[in-house]
């Protein structure tokens, strides 16, 4: 049975809390799995829309572009502000001939505001985090900070606990911009929780 990763209020309710994962396509957020194909959420118009849209937001990366991200803003049932994607990016694998594998979902991300609310985020965060343990206490636990290198400044922060599983990881995350770079991009900050495959793990550290 899949895993159901959801935030709701203080509680991160999973469906089974008895049985160990260790392949994060047993984890869902809203339903979503990875693995599953983007097209079954989104048209492939609107997908090549954000693509376009998020196209420079890796560039400090080795290949900015060997992936793309896809956002998909809609009120889901507890991601208010809606869930972000990866997918390998159809003008660098163009051997990729079938839509579905193109749009196949490497990462899923759910994200809540604590805009202007970093300790708010951090404790939110921490809660989940301490739910996660106690239901995977195999998994091993990462905590890191780091700044962030989409802002020149050097002011703005992430702040990340990591479980790490098998196959890929279950990442919860604070982030907390510098405000006038924050409302220069028109961008929230606050809390995300994630499922990201080893290769887009792999792909964000280069």
């Amino acid at each position: 049975m899949k895993k159901l990763l959801t935030l709701v209020f203080s509680l991160l309710f999973l469906s089974s809390s008895s049985v160990f994962a260790d392949d994060i396509s047993d984890f869902q957020i809203e339903g979503i799995s990875i693995g599953d194909s983007l097209l079954d959420y989104m048209t492939e118009e609107e997908i090549l829309k954000e693509i376009e849209e998020t196209k420079d937001y890796y560039y400090y990366l080795k290949e900015p572009n060997k992936y793309a991200e896809v956002y998909l803003f809609k009120d889901f049932s507890t991601y208010k502000d809606g869930l972000s994607f990866f997918v390998k990016n159809n003008s660098t694998n163009q051997y990729i001939t079938n839509k579905n594998e193109k749009y196949t979902i490497l990462s899923i991300r759910g994200m809540l505001n604590f805009n202007k609310d970093f300790e708010g985020c951090i404790q939110k965060r921490d809660e989940i985090v301490e739910d996660l343990s106690k239901a995977f206490p195999n998994a091993e636990k990462l905590k890191f900070d780091y700044i962030s290198r989409n802002d020149p400044s050097g002011e703005s922060i992430f702040d990340d606990v990591d479980l790490l599983f098998d196959s890929g990881k279950v990442k919860a995350q604070c982030n907390n911009w510098k405000e006038t770079f924050r409302l220069e991009n028109n961008w929230n900050e606050g809390l995300s929780i994630s499922i990201d495959t080893e290769e887009t793990t792999l792909w964000l550290k280069n």
